[in-house]
């Protein structure tokens, strides 16, 4: 008798490592809670695991960038700048569901917003810049320095003014598109730039 119990012992351990070995995984969630979730956007993230993962890895990156504002002289100041452009991000994310593909866009919006921060703040370390002497004069220059994110993404730096952004399709070369119609097309080594309120120029690498 004892040795059947002991059979059935070993044949229920086994039988519950086979099962446990087989139970579904459980889905990603996202950093916020579902439900309290309101938006559509929101609600497909909630349901969607990719894009769970991507929600995850944007509140890991934000939190990365508020923590490389603390080392800024403004810090106070840069902190409410970056609050209100996330803000404006998950306005913008929301609006999704004007998009025929209302996942495809949403997707979007998370890896073009990684791109953006973790070029914006320096996000990965020992990344050499890139000098660009700009329409024939030496002292109008661009530092660029390109961050393999995903998709990559690009930190220029021209002044007192600093610009990110991030790879877009494009037929040849390497196309940045940022913020309030920034392009930083890249062809060897030469670069036709659209910066904000300005005609388009073009840049070459520094020798």
């Amino acid at each position: 008798m004892a040795d059947t119990h002991s059979l059935w012992g070993v044949l229920a351990f086994f039988g519950a490592v086979t099962l446990s070995a087989y139970a579904p995984v459980a889905a990603e969630a996202p950093s916020f809670d579902c439900a309290l979730a309101e938006s559509s956007a929101e609600k497909l993230v909630c349901s969607n695991s990719d894009l769970a993962e991507l929600d995850q890895k944007l509140a890991g990156t934000y939190a990365k960038a508020v923590s490389a504002l603390g080392q800024a002289a403004d810090a106070t100041q840069a902190l409410n700048r970056l609050k209100a452009t996330q803000r404006g991000w998950v306005k913008g994310r929301d609006e999704c569901w004007k998009a025929s593909d209302e996942q495809a866009c949403i997707k979007e919006a998370y890896e073009r917003r990684i791109g953006m921060l973790t070029a914006r703040y320096m996000l990965i370390p020992d990344v050499e810049p890139v000098f660009y002497t700009c329409n024939g004069n030496p002292a109008d220059e661009i530092v660029a320095s390109f961050y393999p994110s995903t998709p990559a993404s690009v930190r220029l730096e021209r002044g007192d003014t600093v610009e990110a952004a991030v790879q877009a399709v494009s037929g040849s070369g390497a196309r940045y598109l940022g913020n309030f119609g920034l392009v930083f097309w890249v062809k060897g080594d030469e670069a036709m730039v659209t910066w904000p309120q300005e005609a388009e120029f073009t840049c070459e690498v520094r020798k």
